[in-house]
């Protein structure tokens, strides 16, 4: 797959960037946008699912670091590293069984600046954040490549599951690539996942970016093998549990779910092309732009009961979606809930386009399946949405 390169985002740029995300999420009109086959459809009005003003911050908007006053870091195998302060650390070198440790004050901003590193342990993390108010890892314009091999051992009283593992918040940008490779997770976050730049390749037996709060992407170009591509769930505030992207090219293979989360998936843009299980499973899923193509062996996008804060739904208000569905039983759009289309482009080839257990309205939009536009969304086969 041809892969577009991504290039530095001038300081206009990001001005442009921040004051787009700052905006309400509505739409003050709606727009008529061409889909690839040369179809013209609507973009509807709506409103945004999430409260997306200032979801991301200046610093992680800037992909590249100050490092004028940075601390220079060798890596030595053998060794940890630990940083218990605040400020900006460089980091190379090549290094077997090294672990950078982040353990400073809860209200310290640690920025790993990763120039040419290469850490490949055993059964520890590469970087492992046990403290900090936020830590942000960001590559030069080079190649970062972290491994871990064999199965996860407590580290610093942790019980760890990723090759970068945090506690506390964590963004990732930068100009540069990072390659990970695990035994478990790619990048497990406790608190707020954040990326607005930079190149990765995860290869993982589970999730390649697992969150408890919060996962958020505004840019970057990523290639992903993974059980879950992006994953987010929240057992104690399942009002959390989020995943928001508004820009990025992705190219995911999934055993699972290209993404999956407990309360909310909201996508504004994107590139999206994945071979997957499932799709994109919430218990409210909204689509207001990108272009998506998924092939699934089971459902493209199914609505799931796993929070009580929302109500189950998909929403599809713009965008180009296309679904390629495998045989069985499976559908192209599933919701245990409502199925509501006010715009968009949709292309479903499938045996079974939609099955809800709630109500489907169609308000606008371009609907196509098998090959046959239709201006309704029809009637399940069979009532009775997946309850994955």
């Amino acid at each position: 797959m041809n892969k577009p390169i991504i290039t530095r985002i001038t300081a206009a740029a990001i001005a442009v960037v921040t004051a787009s995300l700052s905006l309400a999420g509505c739409s003050d009109k709606s727009s008529s946008t061409t889909a690839s086959d040369g179809t013209s459809y609507t973009n509807a009005q709506y409103t945004s699912a999430l409260e997306i003003k200032d979801m991301f911050k200046k610093r992680e908007l800037a992909l590249q670091a100050d490092t004028s006053s940075a601390t220079a870091i060798e890596l030595i195998s053998g060794k940890n590293i630990t940083i218990s302060e605040e400020g900006v650390y460089t980091i190379n070198g090549s290094a077997e069984n090294c672990t950078v440790i982040v353990n400073a004050g809860k209200d310290a901003k640690v920025q790993l600046v990763l120039d040419s590193v290469s850490i490949t342990n055993s059964s520890s993390p590469a970087i492992l954040v046990s403290s900090a108010d936020k830590c942000y890892v960001t590559t030069t314009d080079s190649e970062n490549t972290l491994k871990v091999k064999g199965s996860f051992e407590e580290t610093e009283g942790l019980k760890t599951d990723a090759v970068i593992y945090s506690k506390d918040d964590i963004a990732f940008n930068g100009v540069g690539t990072l390659n990970i490779e695990s035994t478990d997770n790619g990048v497990t976050a406790k608190d707020d996942l954040r990326i607005t730049g930079g190149k990765y390749s995860i290869s993982t037996t589970s999730q390649a970016f697992d969150a408890n709060d919060s996962i958020a992407v505004c840019g970057g170009e990523f290639s992903i093998n993974a059980n879950d591509a992006f994953h987010c769930e929240n057992s104690d505030d399942d009002k959390k549990g989020y995943i928001y992207i508004s820009g990025g090219t992705f190219d995911i293979t999934a055993q699972d779910d290209a993404f999956q989360a407990c309360s909310v998936i909201e996508i504004d843009d994107c590139e999206l092309t994945a071979k997957c299980h499932e799709g994109i499973e919430a218990t409210y899923i909204q689509l207001n732009g990108g272009k998506i193509n998924i092939d699934a062996t089971d459902d493209g996008l199914n609505g799931t009961t796993a929070s009580k804060s929302y109500s189950t739904l998909i929403e599809i208000n713009g965008g180009e979606l296309t679904l390629v569905i495998g045989s069985g039983d499976t559908d192209g759009i599933d919701s245990n809930g409502d199925i509501v289309v006010n715009g968009g482009y949709i292309n479903i080839s499938c045996q079974s386009a939609f099955d809800y257990d709630g109500k489907a309205e169609y308000n606008g939009g371009t609907i196509i399946i098998n090959g046959e536009q239709t201006d309704s969304i029809p009637e399940p086969k069979q009532k009775g949405g997946n309850s994955k």
